[in-house]
């Protein structure tokens, strides 16, 4: 992971964003991917949900990650 993506998680940006922003996916084609709902993507992002396991599974599955790099 490159220094500047690191210090944004470091200093507390939502992970799902960072995550999604380095494997250059907009939030329509990380839902397309993962079958996650665009809205819910954006609501986890800017804190305003969490997600459930089963759907944080899925948006960890499609972007090569562990469940643990998004929580």
């Amino acid at each position: 992971m490159p220094a500047d993506y690191a210090k944004r998680l470091i200093a507390g940006e939502s992970p799902l964003r960072v995550w999604r922003e380095l494997r250059g996916l907009s939030q329509v084609t990380l839902g397309a991917v993962s079958g996650v709902n665009r809205v819910q993507i954006a609501d986890i992002e800017a804190g305003r949900g969490k997600g459930s396991v089963e759907t944080v599974r899925k948006l960890a599955d499609a972007l090569g990650v562990r469940l643990d790099d998004l929580v």
